[in-house]
Order: C-alpha cells, then sequence, then structure tokens
C-alpha cells in the first residue's frame, strides 16, 4: 500500500482537513459528519485532557493493553478508537516507525484504519455480537499474531451490551492479552460495564464539546464549504446539539439544504422549531410579573409561528437557569455562546430576582415539560403551566410569608392569604413586589387589623393560656409530656417524653389556631429538649427540700420527733400557687394530720412539718 500524505491545512479551513475519501469508492456526497470525521489527535476538539495523557503516555512507552472510552453520542468515542488504532500501527512505506501520537502524515496503514478496513483492526458492535460464542471467537482468534500490522486492535463499541456471560468470557483474555493485541471498548452507559472489566482497562471520560468550541468548529466548516451563515445561527445550532460534535454537523447538514443559501438564525429555528430566544426572554418577563393575559397571547403567537410548546417551556427553563448562574456567577455573561439580548437582559433579572423565586419558578418549568410532552393537546397544557407560573408569581416565598405572620404586615391577608390582584395586575408579583420593576410611587399596602387574642411568648405562658382556656387536658400535656427545643411566633418544636401522646403536636396545633386566630407550626423533633415544666418544678421543690433540711432549726425539730418530715416549703412573701402541692407529684395517699407548729413561725421559714401520728 502507498503512502499517502493528507494535507493538514487547506484553504478557508484551517487546523483540520477533510478525512481522505476512499480511492475506489465512485464520486458522491458525504455527510459532514463523515467528511469532516477527526484522522489524528490534533483534529479532536474538546478532548485536550485525553490527548494530553495518551501523548506523554506513547512517548514514554507506557501503553496499556486496554482502553475504555465513555460519552455521550458524538463526543468521538469511536474515532478516538480508530486514531488510536493508527498511533499503535504507524508505519512508513520503507518499514520504519514506532507506536505515536504523531499522525499528520499517513503511514502504511493509515488510509485503511480510517476506512474501517483493516484486516488486523476489527471493529465488533456489542449490540448485535453480545453472546459468549461472540466472545469466545474472539478469546480464539487473539492469539494469532496479526498478518500485516504492528498489532492486533479490537474496537468493541456499546461495549455494555455484552451479556453478563460474554463479560465473564472476556475477563482471562483482557487480563492477560497476547502481547501483539490491544483492545478499545467503547461505550455511553459506563453504569452497565462490570467494575471488574473497568479495573483491567484504562478510561477516558470523553467531555462534551463546549458551545463556544463547537461555534467555531462550526465556523470553520462553512468557510471550508463555502456557505455563508449568521453567528448566532451557528450558536443555536450549538445549542441543539448539546455537546455532541456529530449530532451539532448533521444539523448543519440540514441547516445547509433547509436555508438553500446564507444560513440565518430564522431559518434554523423554521427547520428545528425553536422560538425566537428574545421573544422568550419576553414571555420570562410576562410571566414573574404576573402577566397572565399578556403570557398566553405571546405563547400562542409563538406557536402559530411554529414554535413547539415543549420547546418554549424548555427555553424558559433554560433561560431561568441562565439567570441563576448570573446571578451567582456573572462572568458567566462572557459565554461568547450567549446572544446579547441573553447577556444584558439575563443580568438585569438576575440583579432583581432571588434565588427562590428563580429556583421555584425551575422546579415548575421543570414538572410542566413532562406534561406538555405527555398532552394530547401541548399547546393547552403549555398555557396551564404559564397560568401557575404567572400565579406562583404573587405568592410569598415560605419564609416572606412566616416574616409577615410574624410581623403582622406584608401583602397577606387576614386569613394568610395572598392579598387579591388589583384589576391593572399589579399585584404582588415576583418582580413587582420587590424594588425590580415597582412603579417609582408604589401604592401602600394596607395593613391588616391586629389580632386581639392573646399571642404566647412562651411554654408558661402557653400553659396559662390553657388554663383559662379550661383545657385541662392540654395543661396537664403541656407540663408533663413537652421537652421544650424551641418556641417563637408561629413556631413550636419540641420532643415528647416517654408517657406522651403522639398526636400532641396536631392537637396542639388545632388548639393554638382556635385560640389565637393564627396558625401555628407545631413540630415533634428528634432533638434533646429541656426537661418538662413539671420536672423542672419538682426540681425546684427538691432543692428547696434539701436547703430547708439543712437549717439548723429545721434538723433540731426533725431530731426532735422521730418520724416527722417535710411535705412543703413556702416563701411567705410568694401567693398562694392555683394548684396543691400535690398536683406537682406530692405524696397523694398522705393522710390527714395536724401541723405541729405555725406556719408564720419565723425561725422554719415557712416550713410545714407533718407527723404519722
Amino acid at each position: 500500500m502507498t503512502d499517502e500524505t493528507v494535507p493538514a491545512d487547506e484553504p478557508g479551513f484551517p487546523g483540520m482537513a477533510p478525512a481522505p475519501a476512499p480511492a475506489a469508492a465512485p464520486t458522491g456526497y458525504r455527510v459532514l459528519a463523515r467528511k469532516y470525521r477527526p484522522a489524528h489527535f490534533g483534529d479532536l476538539i474538546g478532548q485536550d485532557a485525553m490527548v494530553r495523557t495518551l501523548t506523554n503516555a506513547f512517548a514514554a512507552g507506557r501503553i496499556p493493553q486496554a482502553w475504555m472510552l465513555t460519552g455521550v453520542r458524538g463526543v468521538g468515542k469511536t474515532t478516538t478508537a480508530r486514531i488510536l488504532a493508527r498511533a499503535l500501527n504507524y508505519q512508513n512505506a520503507d518499514g520504519s516507525g514506532a507506536p505515536t501520537t504523531d499522525l499528520t502524515q499517513f503511514g502504511v496503514h493509515c488510509q485503511a484504519i480510517v476506512e474501517g478496513r483493516h484486516i488486523d483492526v476489527m471493529e465488533i458492535d456489542a449490540a448485535s455480537n453480545n453472546g459468549v460464542d461472540n466472545v469466545r471467537q474472539i478469546n480464539d482468534a487473539v492469539r494469532y499474531a496479526p498478518t500485516s500490522a504492528r498489532y492486533k486492535v479490537y474496537i468493541i463499541d456499546e461495549v455494555h451490551m455484552l451479556s453478563g456471560g460474554a463479560f465473564n468470557a472476556f475477563l482471562k483474555t483482557l487480563e492477560e492479552p497476547p502481547p501483539h493485541a490491544k483492545f478499545i471498548f467503547a461505550t455511553t452507559e459506563i453504569r452497565k460495564v462490570p467494575v471488574t472489566v473497568l479495573s483491567r482497562c484504562q478510561r477516558f471520560d470523553l467531555r462534551r464539546v463546549d458551545a463556544a468550541l463547537l461555534v467555531g468548529h462550526l465556523d470553520r466548516i462553512c468557510r471550508a464549504e463555502g456557505i455563508e451563515a449568521e453567528e448566532e445561527a451557528l450558536a443555536a445550532v450549538a445549542r441543539a446539539a448539546e455537546g455532541s460534535v456529530r449530532d451539532s454537523l448533521s444539523i448543519l447538514d440540514q441547516a445547509i439544504a433547509h436555508a438553500g443559501g446564507r444560513i440565518t438564525l430564522d431559518e434554523v429555528r423554521s427547520m428545528l422549531g425553536l422560538s425566537d430566544r428574545a421573544r422568550v426572554i419576553d414571555l420570562f418577563e410576562l410571566v414573574m410579573k404576573g402577566d397572565i393575559a399578556g403570557a398566553l397571547t405571546e405563547l400562542r403567537a409563538q406557536y402559530d409561528a411554529g414554535a413547539d410548546p415543549a420547546v418554549v417551556l424548555s427555553d424558559l427553563a433554560e433561560f431561568s437557569h441562565l439567570v441563576t448562574r448570573l446571578k451567582l456567577v456573572p462572568d458567566a455573561a462572557k459565554d461568547n455562546s450567549l446572544s446579547q439580548a441573553e447577556r444584558v437582559r439575563g443580568a438585569d433579572f438576575a440583579q432583581r430576582l432571588s434565588i427562590r423565586v428563580l429556583a421555584r419558578a425551575w422546579q415548575m418549568l421543570l414538572k410542566a415539560i413532562g406534561e406538555v410532552r405527555q398532552a394530547d393537546r401541548p399547546v393547552l397544557a403549555a398555557e396551564m403551566a404559564l397560568v401557575r407560573l404567572a400565579h406562583a408569581a404573587d405568592l410569598p416565598t415560605p419564609d416572606e410569608a412566616l416574616r409577615m405572620l410574624r410581623d403582622g404586615g406584608g401583602s397577606l391577608g387576614g386569613n394568610g392569604s395572598p392579598a387579591p390582584r388589583s384589576p391593572s395586575g399589579g399585584g404582588a408579583t415576583a418582580l413587582a413586589a420587590r424594588p425590580v420593576l415597582a412603579s417609582a410611587n408604589p401604592v401602600p399596602v394596607a395593613q391588616p387589623r391586629a389580632s386581639a387574642l392573646p399571642q404566647p411568648q412562651n411554654l408558661e405562658d402557653l400553659v396559662a393560656l390553657a388554663s383559662r382556656q379550661r383545657d385541662i387536658t392540654m395543661k396537664l400535656a403541656l407540663e408533663r409530656d413537652i421537652r421544650l427545643v424551641r418556641f417563637e411566633q408561629g413556631r413550636i418544636e419540641f420532643a415528647l417524653a416517654e408517657s406522651g401522646n403522639r398526636l400532641l403536636a396536631n392537637d396542639l396545633s388545632k388548639r393554638l389556631k382556635e385560640w389565637t386566630g393564627q396558625t401555628w407550626l407545631v413540630a415533634v423533633v428528634n432533638a434533646e429538649g429541656t426537661a418538662t415544666l413539671r420536672e423542672q418544678a419538682a426540681a425546684v421543690r427538691d432543692k428547696r427540700e434539701n436547703d430547708a433540711a439543712s437549717h439548723p432549726a429545721v434538723r433540731a425539730v426533725l431530731e426532735r420527733f422521730p418520724g416527722a418530715r417535710i411535705v412543703d416549703v413556702r416563701d411567705p412573701r410568694e401567693p398562694e400557687p392555683e394548684t396543691p402541692a400535690m398536683a406537682a407529684g406530692g405524696d397523694e395517699d398522705l393522710p390527714e394530720a395536724e401541723p405541729l407548729f405555725d406556719d408564720s413561725e419565723p425561725d422554719f421559714d415557712g416550713v410545714e412539718f407533718w407527723t404519722d401520728n
């Protein structure tokens, strides 16, 4: 086979040459994805890390027996496998040469390898050759030396399609192959490949190609083909390809045929059913303002112009994601694939919308996209999705709602629901409620009338409230079963005592709604709370009794009267308690007895003594 040389540069397309056409094939049109298929490592775009690793490995002679290439469709897995086969079997016409990654000049075997017809480079589709018998044939054939090349190279595409038995049959050969055999696997589902196979391969993850790189790549191909194309049109093609070079070339091929001349953004939109990016931004603004009528009119106009409703919602979700990125990473505006409208207006929205509003819009759009794709009438489902999204623009975020309830102000009505929208559409929307697009003279919001019902500030106030409401069961539960973790206006969190009722949180929430006229969030949490009120009272009583028992006069009385004991200690300066000491856990079986000393005796500090007689 004669040595063929392909120039590294051609007029109008520097840095990459079209792949050589088969010598014996009849002249005819080849799609761009095949015509400009990379033939050496310098042609690969967006895979710099892999190219650098392979170049260093070949230069150092550290060539493994197997590679595993993984990535989404169209990023160059099979192409990389063929280039690796070229690098392994590179040989000049005079028989000289060694494995190398410098492949700009075609060697003896390069043409046949690139065209997929070399006898020692076998490309196997695992989707249709996935059984044990197919692997057994490979194991039998791998023992024989190559016919003309330096290495026998087995390229197995979609290797994850092999059966479990086929993988097991491959293990021994893969671990210790003959020195003249190399394996290259390609897969889009790396998780389906057994770890026993992965551990025997050197793995490379081929990345999605950045949109800016794709735009430059498509521009070079258009100039090489003599096709005039708008930069924004190529950016739309790159976005639709989602990082796949093959997909981008296929879409470009279709766009060239569709346009019949100069490729414009409108032609690409019409071909792919895309909506105008500027109109998507207008629709986003209408939704964020809560202008439902305007949003529905704009959606119907885009639908009549040929836009797919699901694509419109996808574009809205993509733009909300862009605004979120611009808010968190302002340097993202430097992306060359963004249009001027996306940069300027996206940055403006990023300054005026909160992360919570953007996250809520993203979640609602993500759910709506699936609904639209499954609906019999997609445009109707898309309209209802915009209605929900625009209505949600009037709703405060959870923390804002809690703050409004706590402060007793804001745009919530007396029942805690959002204030109704005014006829002009100037409700508290995601944009209008903030200093975003609010008018210079905002209309003051009427403050709700303060509630006259008591609002407890702590657990003791809540017990007193239950006592005033004559709810003895709830009062006892509050004193006995609640280990308080957190108490603030509108929110109570507590751990439940062992004897507590599991429905206490639900019952307490209902009682608070009746007693205070407001909704309280009451929750049982898995945390260590404080002691119950009854335990606190018992601790105070025990301390008083211990302090009293250490008093000299009290000790003298206890020694003089055997069997006497202290049953209560009271401070004469404190008012009489509402409930007797027995209710707090005192002895209920104590028989009646007469006090031995008067409470007013100053020497005993209010100590009551009792005897069993």
